[in-house]
Protein backbone atom coordinates (compact mmCIF):
# COMPACT_ATOMS: atom_id res chain seq x y z
CA UNK A 1 0.00 0.00 0.00
CA UNK A 2 1.73 3.39 -1.07
CA UNK A 3 2.02 5.42 1.97
CA UNK A 4 -0.29 8.66 0.37
CA UNK A 5 -3.15 6.41 -0.24
CA UNK A 6 -3.05 4.79 2.78
CA UNK A 7 -2.92 7.76 4.47
CA UNK A 8 -5.37 9.18 2.16
CA UNK A 9 -7.91 6.18 3.23
CA UNK A 10 -7.94 6.44 6.87
CA UNK A 11 -8.67 10.61 6.83
CA UNK A 12 -11.37 9.37 4.55
CA UNK A 13 -12.66 6.54 6.99
CA UNK A 14 -11.87 9.43 9.82
CA UNK A 15 -13.78 11.97 8.31
CA UNK A 16 -10.82 14.47 7.72
CA UNK A 17 -10.32 15.88 4.86
CA UNK A 18 -9.47 13.91 1.77
CA UNK A 19 -8.88 13.52 -2.01
CA UNK A 20 -8.42 9.71 -2.82
CA UNK A 21 -11.18 8.85 -5.15
CA UNK A 22 -13.76 5.88 -4.56
CA UNK A 23 -12.10 3.33 -6.86
CA UNK A 24 -8.56 3.73 -4.71
CA UNK A 25 -10.48 3.71 -1.55
CA UNK A 26 -11.90 0.32 -3.14
CA UNK A 27 -8.68 -1.00 -3.70
CA UNK A 28 -6.99 -0.17 -0.43
CA UNK A 29 -9.64 -1.80 1.61
CA UNK A 30 -9.38 -4.94 -0.65
CA UNK A 31 -5.63 -5.37 0.28
CA UNK A 32 -6.92 -6.66 3.55
CA UNK A 33 -7.67 -9.86 1.54
CA UNK A 34 -4.80 -9.53 -1.58
CA UNK A 35 -2.49 -7.24 0.26
CA UNK A 36 0.12 -7.70 -3.15
CA UNK A 37 -2.74 -6.49 -5.75
CA UNK A 38 -1.71 -4.46 -8.69
CA UNK A 39 -4.37 -1.12 -7.97
CA UNK A 40 -2.85 0.61 -11.06
CA UNK A 41 -3.45 -2.59 -13.30
CA UNK A 42 -7.12 -1.99 -11.80
CA UNK A 43 -7.18 1.50 -12.63
CA UNK A 44 -6.69 0.93 -15.96
CA UNK A 45 -9.22 -2.05 -16.29
CA UNK A 46 -11.56 0.51 -15.37
CA UNK A 47 -10.73 3.36 -17.71
CA UNK A 48 -10.56 0.72 -20.72
CA UNK A 49 -14.33 -0.40 -19.46
CA UNK A 50 -15.12 4.04 -19.43
CA UNK A 51 -13.76 3.87 -23.21
CA UNK A 52 -15.78 1.34 -24.24
CA UNK A 53 -19.14 2.85 -23.03
CA UNK A 54 -18.29 6.06 -24.55
CA UNK A 55 -17.86 4.63 -27.81
CA UNK A 56 -21.17 2.23 -27.59
CA UNK A 57 -22.66 5.52 -26.20
CA UNK A 58 -24.64 7.10 -29.37
CA UNK A 59 -24.89 10.84 -27.52
CA UNK A 60 -22.51 10.95 -24.21
CA UNK A 61 -24.13 13.88 -23.35
CA UNK A 62 -27.46 12.68 -23.04
CA UNK A 63 -28.15 10.92 -19.80
CA UNK A 64 -30.70 8.35 -21.28
CA UNK A 65 -28.06 6.88 -24.01
CA UNK A 66 -25.58 7.10 -21.66
CA UNK A 67 -27.76 4.28 -19.21
CA UNK A 68 -28.50 2.55 -21.92
CA UNK A 69 -24.93 2.19 -23.32
CA UNK A 70 -23.77 1.41 -19.39
CA UNK A 71 -25.72 -1.27 -19.34
CA UNK A 72 -25.85 -2.70 -22.27
CA UNK A 73 -21.89 -2.62 -22.27
CA UNK A 74 -21.24 -3.52 -18.69
CA UNK A 75 -24.04 -6.47 -17.97
CA UNK A 76 -24.05 -7.78 -21.64
CA UNK A 77 -20.99 -7.01 -23.21
CA UNK A 78 -18.72 -7.48 -20.39
CA UNK A 79 -20.47 -10.00 -18.57
CA UNK A 80 -20.45 -8.35 -14.93
CA UNK A 81 -23.50 -9.47 -12.80
CA UNK A 82 -23.98 -10.51 -9.14
CA UNK A 83 -22.91 -13.83 -7.40
CA UNK A 84 -25.74 -15.37 -6.36
CA UNK A 85 -23.70 -18.77 -6.35
CA UNK A 86 -21.05 -17.70 -3.59
CA UNK A 87 -22.37 -14.03 -2.53
CA UNK A 88 -20.50 -14.19 1.19
CA UNK A 89 -17.40 -15.02 -0.32
CA UNK A 90 -14.62 -12.11 1.08
CA UNK A 91 -13.24 -11.13 -2.95
CA UNK A 92 -17.27 -10.16 -3.55
CA UNK A 93 -15.77 -7.23 -1.46
CA UNK A 94 -12.64 -6.56 -3.48
CA UNK A 95 -13.23 -4.23 -6.19
CA UNK A 96 -10.13 -5.89 -7.83
CA UNK A 97 -11.57 -9.60 -7.72
CA UNK A 98 -14.68 -7.91 -8.98
CA UNK A 99 -13.11 -6.75 -12.29
CA UNK A 100 -11.49 -9.73 -12.77
CA UNK A 101 -13.84 -12.41 -12.30
CA UNK A 102 -16.77 -10.26 -13.56
CA UNK A 103 -19.03 -11.31 -9.95
CA UNK A 104 -19.67 -8.83 -7.19
CA UNK A 105 -22.14 -8.26 -4.74
CA UNK A 106 -24.33 -4.64 -4.97
CA UNK A 107 -21.59 -2.78 -3.67
CA UNK A 108 -18.62 -3.57 -5.70
CA UNK A 109 -20.81 -3.34 -8.79
CA UNK A 110 -22.18 -0.01 -8.40
CA UNK A 111 -18.57 1.35 -7.51
CA UNK A 112 -17.75 -0.11 -10.73
CA UNK A 113 -20.78 1.61 -12.32
CA UNK A 114 -19.61 4.78 -10.04
CA UNK A 115 -15.71 5.07 -11.47
CA UNK A 116 -17.03 4.84 -14.76
CA UNK A 117 -19.77 7.60 -14.80
CA UNK A 118 -17.03 9.63 -13.25
CA UNK A 119 -14.66 9.06 -15.96
CA UNK A 120 -16.80 10.51 -18.13
CA UNK A 121 -18.15 13.28 -15.96
CA UNK A 122 -22.14 11.71 -15.85
CA UNK A 123 -23.99 12.56 -12.87
CA UNK A 124 -24.05 8.36 -11.28
CA UNK A 125 -24.14 8.15 -7.16
CA UNK A 126 -24.23 5.43 -4.83
CA UNK A 127 -28.03 4.94 -2.97
CA UNK A 128 -27.35 3.18 -0.23
CA UNK A 129 -30.86 0.86 0.87
CA UNK A 130 -31.04 -1.01 3.89
CA UNK A 131 -29.66 -4.45 2.80
CA UNK A 132 -29.45 -3.53 -1.31
CA UNK A 133 -27.28 -0.79 -2.71
CA UNK A 134 -27.68 1.06 -5.91
CA UNK A 135 -26.58 3.74 -7.73
CA UNK A 136 -28.80 6.93 -9.04
CA UNK A 137 -28.04 8.97 -12.60
CA UNK A 138 -29.65 12.47 -12.23
CA UNK A 139 -29.47 15.29 -14.66
CA UNK A 140 -31.70 18.17 -15.16
CA UNK A 141 -33.06 15.87 -18.16
CA UNK A 142 -33.12 12.77 -17.11
CA UNK A 143 -33.05 10.58 -13.96
CA UNK A 144 -32.65 6.98 -12.84
CA UNK A 145 -32.20 4.23 -9.91
CA UNK A 146 -30.14 1.60 -11.50
CA UNK A 147 -29.65 -1.84 -10.04
CA UNK A 148 -26.16 -3.17 -11.06
CA UNK A 149 -26.47 -5.95 -9.19
CA UNK A 150 -29.45 -6.93 -10.69
CA UNK A 151 -28.16 -6.39 -14.95
CA UNK A 152 -28.62 -2.60 -14.31
CA UNK A 153 -32.41 -2.77 -14.15
CA UNK A 154 -34.45 0.47 -13.73
CA UNK A 155 -35.86 0.47 -10.79
CA UNK A 156 -39.07 3.25 -9.51
CA UNK A 157 -39.21 3.56 -5.62
CA UNK A 158 -42.01 0.50 -5.14
CA UNK A 159 -39.17 -1.51 -6.21
CA UNK A 160 -37.12 -0.22 -4.24
CA UNK A 161 -39.17 -0.69 -1.40
CA UNK A 162 -39.01 -4.28 -2.19
CA UNK A 163 -35.22 -4.67 -2.27
CA UNK A 164 -35.06 -2.78 0.93
CA UNK A 165 -37.99 -4.96 2.05
CA UNK A 166 -39.90 -1.73 3.94
CA UNK A 167 -43.48 -0.50 3.00
CA UNK A 168 -42.26 3.14 2.40
CA UNK A 169 -38.67 4.01 2.05
CA UNK A 170 -37.96 7.31 4.79
CA UNK A 171 -36.71 10.16 3.54
CA UNK A 172 -33.98 10.66 2.46
CA UNK A 173 -33.36 7.13 1.57
CA UNK A 174 -32.72 7.65 -1.80
CA UNK A 175 -30.36 10.65 -1.66
CA UNK A 176 -26.82 10.48 -2.59
CA UNK A 177 -24.31 8.92 -0.54
CA UNK A 178 -20.68 10.18 -0.08
CA UNK A 179 -17.34 8.07 -0.40
CA UNK A 180 -17.05 7.82 3.10
CA UNK A 181 -20.80 5.98 3.19
CA UNK A 182 -19.24 3.52 0.37
CA UNK A 183 -16.25 2.75 1.55
CA UNK A 184 -17.60 1.80 5.42
CA UNK A 185 -20.35 -0.14 3.94
CA UNK A 186 -17.66 -1.89 2.33
CA UNK A 187 -15.36 -2.58 5.08
CA UNK A 188 -18.90 -3.38 7.45
CA UNK A 189 -19.40 -5.91 4.27
CA UNK A 190 -15.93 -7.50 5.02
CA UNK A 191 -15.86 -7.26 8.54
CA UNK A 192 -19.19 -9.00 8.16
CA UNK A 193 -17.81 -11.39 6.76
CA UNK A 194 -14.60 -12.62 8.34
CA UNK A 195 -16.53 -13.42 11.61
CA UNK A 196 -18.51 -15.13 10.15
CA UNK A 197 -16.54 -17.34 8.39
CA UNK A 198 -14.64 -17.01 11.50
CA UNK A 199 -11.59 -15.58 9.85
CA UNK A 200 -11.08 -13.42 13.18
CA UNK A 201 -7.41 -12.49 11.95
CA UNK A 202 -8.51 -10.67 8.87
CA UNK A 203 -11.50 -9.11 10.82
CA UNK A 204 -8.97 -8.08 13.37
CA UNK A 205 -7.07 -5.95 10.46
CA UNK A 206 -10.85 -4.68 9.03
CA UNK A 207 -10.97 -3.25 13.34
CA UNK A 208 -7.18 -2.30 12.97
CA UNK A 209 -7.75 -0.06 10.16
CA UNK A 210 -11.01 1.44 11.81
CA UNK A 211 -9.25 2.55 15.68
CA UNK A 212 -6.55 3.99 13.34
CA UNK A 213 -8.63 6.13 11.06
CA UNK A 214 -10.67 6.62 14.36
CA UNK A 215 -9.26 5.95 17.88
CA UNK A 216 -11.83 7.04 19.99
CA UNK A 217 -14.67 4.67 18.34
CA UNK A 218 -15.85 3.11 21.24
CA UNK A 219 -17.50 0.05 18.82
CA UNK A 220 -14.73 -1.09 17.31
CA UNK A 221 -12.53 -1.63 20.69
CA UNK A 222 -15.23 -3.55 21.92
CA UNK A 223 -15.47 -5.85 18.58
CA UNK A 224 -11.92 -6.17 18.44
CA UNK A 225 -11.55 -7.24 21.98
CA UNK A 226 -14.35 -9.93 20.38
CA UNK A 227 -12.05 -11.15 18.06
CA UNK A 228 -8.47 -11.17 20.45
CA UNK A 229 -10.57 -13.30 22.54
CA UNK A 230 -11.44 -15.60 19.76
CA UNK A 231 -7.66 -15.46 19.02
CA UNK A 232 -6.71 -16.41 22.55
CA UNK A 233 -5.07 -12.96 22.89
CA UNK A 234 -6.16 -12.47 26.40
CA UNK A 235 -3.73 -9.28 27.37
CA UNK A 236 -4.28 -7.73 24.47
CA UNK A 237 -8.27 -8.27 24.57
CA UNK A 238 -8.13 -7.21 28.82
CA UNK A 239 -6.71 -4.17 27.26
CA UNK A 240 -9.30 -3.35 24.31
CA UNK A 241 -12.12 -4.31 26.72
CA UNK A 242 -10.65 -1.24 29.19
CA UNK A 243 -10.40 1.15 26.45
CA UNK A 244 -14.34 0.56 25.30
CA UNK A 245 -14.96 0.92 28.89
CA UNK A 246 -12.92 4.15 29.27
CA UNK A 247 -14.26 5.45 25.77
CA UNK A 248 -17.91 4.70 26.85
CA UNK A 249 -17.93 4.85 30.23
CA UNK A 250 -22.23 4.74 30.20
CA UNK A 251 -22.09 1.99 28.14
CA UNK A 252 -25.38 -0.16 28.47
CA UNK A 253 -23.12 -3.62 28.72
CA UNK A 254 -20.98 -1.76 31.12
CA UNK A 255 -22.08 -4.42 34.05
CA UNK A 256 -21.16 -7.44 31.33
CA UNK A 257 -17.94 -6.18 30.12
CA UNK A 258 -16.82 -5.59 33.44
CA UNK A 259 -17.81 -9.24 34.34
CA UNK A 260 -15.81 -10.41 30.94
CA UNK A 261 -12.98 -8.32 32.18
CA UNK A 262 -13.01 -9.44 35.67
CA UNK A 263 -12.93 -13.55 34.16
CA UNK A 264 -10.20 -12.68 31.53
CA UNK A 265 -8.07 -11.04 34.68
CA UNK A 266 -8.49 -14.42 36.61
CA UNK A 267 -7.57 -16.25 33.79
CA UNK A 268 -4.30 -14.56 33.00
CA UNK A 269 -3.39 -14.61 36.77
CA UNK A 270 -4.39 -18.51 37.02
CA UNK A 271 -1.59 -18.69 34.51
CA UNK A 272 1.02 -16.87 36.13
Amino acid sequence: MKETEAQSLLDLLGRRPSRIELDRAALEIARIEYPDLDADACITELDHHALAVAERARDLSDGQSFVEAANEYLFGEAGFRGNDEDYYNPENSCLNRVLETKRGIPITLSVIYIEIARRLSKPVSGVGLPGHFLVRYDDPDYAALIDPYHGGALLDVAQCCQLAQVETLDHGMLDPVDRRHIAMRIINNLRGTYFARRETAKALQVLDLLIEAAPTSADEHKQRAVALLQEHRMREALNAFHRYLELSPEAPDRERIEEQIHNIAFWIASRN
